[in-house]
């Protein structure tokens, strides 16, 4: 939550619009004007300029902001701290976020009363983006962009903040937490997820044009992409429960961190070589493994980093000499790829945070490597794991049985050809039996601790699916064995 908002003299406003001074790309003057040449009574909205440390145009600023607006200084250096310090501050009973380097058309603030009095269900709103385009990377830029706005405002169930032109009721805006400057522009993304949690609509008021300035430079783009990654892998560093935290996608490169565990790695790759002759499975299982068990993530980042810096170098001749597809279909692979290397490299930065936002396969599951993201097959969630896979699990003294649920999507069970390992031994078929769409393990530990089961499996061609799949899972459960006097003995249990 913000803190409450100054005392200052007069009535309240019904919009207090914030506009924070960074990020402005020699625009703010533009937007300065837009706002100052509104149609509607000045009485209805306050102007709240927030500065940051770094402004240089002071003297400009004070001579044109006069007394049709309130100038406030913070520490902040990012345009999302500057917005929610402008909300602390606000008076209004909507606050109006936007950006310095946009503008509104004349009659916004008209528009806005009328929707806000045509739609009483609405906590809030976005107004419509209309590009400006410089150059021939800033027209690629606000395509690429402007379709994922339009994706979020027309489609997308809940993703309907957008900080360029956001208008929102105040108190529901403290209420959802607010912007939170750590998270830098994923902010949005969690804000728009607590409203939508909490019953709070969004609309869309395409009336309310708003012009954007696109900058059009490949230096900005690769800040403003490592802000919102930053922000992406922070939150979910931190393992929030708050209302929305469980809309918001995990991607796929966090969702499988567990994938450069050394440890988790190397037992994966043995139990492949153990399992196989020199085959085609055997030398994709080598390939997948095989650096990560040797360097861990460094050599996925390094791998990420380069197809980022080739893509670049691509999209940096493009737009001297290339065409507007060419240049438009570029941009698009950049920025994935740049995405994909950020991530990696946060996450790997980040180390295993406590509590982190990472689902597991079951409670006594620590560490898991291999697995795909989870999907539904027939009203049952569950996750494919790779031809090989590996788990760290959490084992107690004495005979032990691990129960893992596997629906039968590939066939029956006992054909599949799956062989387990248990730090790096192989259980024996006798310690292995097939019960009700589920693999049972049976085993004795020494001692209370960890170990690391592996298995592999042939890979399962899907229509369509170029994946590597291998064994589905639905969970795994770990527990003392109750028919512990019918379990083989441990030296009939284990096999080389």
């Amino acid at each position: 939550m913000q803190d409450v908002p100054a005392s200052y003299g007069g009535e309240s406003p019904l919009f207090s619009v914030i506009i924070p001074l960074e990020f402005h790309r020699g625009q703010w003057e533009l937007s300065w004007l837009g706002w100052t040449s509104q149609t509607a009574d000045a009485s209805l909205y306050e102007l709240i300029l927030v500065v940051p440390p770094d402004f240089t145009a002071h003297d400009k600023l004070s001579a044109l902001a006069g007394d049709s607006a309130r100038l406030e200084f913070t520490n902040s250096d990012h345009d999302i701290g500057l917005c929610a310090f402008g909300a602390a501050k606000a008076r209004g009973k909507y606050l109006f976020f936007t950006e310095s380097h946009c503008w509104p058309e004349p009659d916004v603030i008209d528009v806005c009363i009328r929707a806000i009095d045509a739609h009483p269900d609405w906590a809030g709103f976005s107004c419509r983006s209309v590009p400006i385009c410089h150059n021939r990377l800033s027209v690629a830029e606000a395509a690429m962009y402007q379709a994922d706005i339009e994706f979020g405002m027309k489609q997308h169930p809940w993703r309907k903040v957008l900080d360029q032109c956001f208008v929102t009721r105040r108190d529901v805006y403290r209420e959802c937490g607010g912007l939170r400057e750590e998270f830098g522009h994923f902010a949005e993304w969690v804000l728009a997820a607590a409203y939508h949690a909490r019953g709070h609509k969004i609309g869309y008021l395409e009336e309310a044009r708003f012009h954007h300035y696109y900058v059009g430079e490949i230096g900005e783009l690769k800040k403003f992409t490592l802000d919102f990654v930053q922000g992406e892998i922070r939150y979910l560093s931190e393992a929030r429960s708050d209302p929305g935290s469980d809309l918001l996608d995990i991607p796929i490169e966090w969702n499988s961190r567990g994938d450069f565990n050394v440890a988790l790695a190397r037992s994966a790759l043995v139990a492949r070589m153990r399992s196989a002759h020199v085959n085609r499975e055997s030398l994709d299982g080598l390939w997948r493994w095989g650096p990560i068990a040797l360097t861990g993530g460094r050599s996925a980042c390094s791998s990420a980093r380069v197809a980022a810096a080739y893509a670049r170098c691509v999209l940096t001749m493009l737009t001297m000499v290339g065409s507007r597809d060419g240049i438009a279909r570029w941009l698009k692979r950049y920025i994935a790829s740049l995405i994909h290397f950020q991530r990696l490299d946060c996450i790997h930065g980040s180390g295993e945070a406590a509590g982190a936002k990472l689902p597991r396969l079951g409670d006594r599951v620590v560490a898991q490597a291999g697995f795909h993201a989870p999907e539904v097959w027939q009203h049952r969630s569950f996750r494919w794991s790779e031809p090989e896979a590996a788990l760290r699990i959490k084992v107690p003294k004495g005979r032990n049985m691990i129960r893992i649920a596997s629906p039968e999507i590939r066939g029956p069970l006992d054909r599949i050809g799956v062989r387990f390992y248990l730090d790096g031994v192989r259980l024996s078929n006798a310690a292995i039996a097939i019960d009700a769409d589920a693999f049972v393990l049976q085993f004795d530990q020494p001692s209370s601790g960890t170990a690391i089961l592996a298995w592999t499996c042939s890979r399962f061609a899907a229509r369509g699916d170029e994946r590597r799949l291998g064994l589905p899972v639905a969970g795994i459960s770990i527990g003392a064995d109750e028919g512990a006097n019918d379990a083989p003995s441990p030296a009939a249990m284990m096999q080389g």
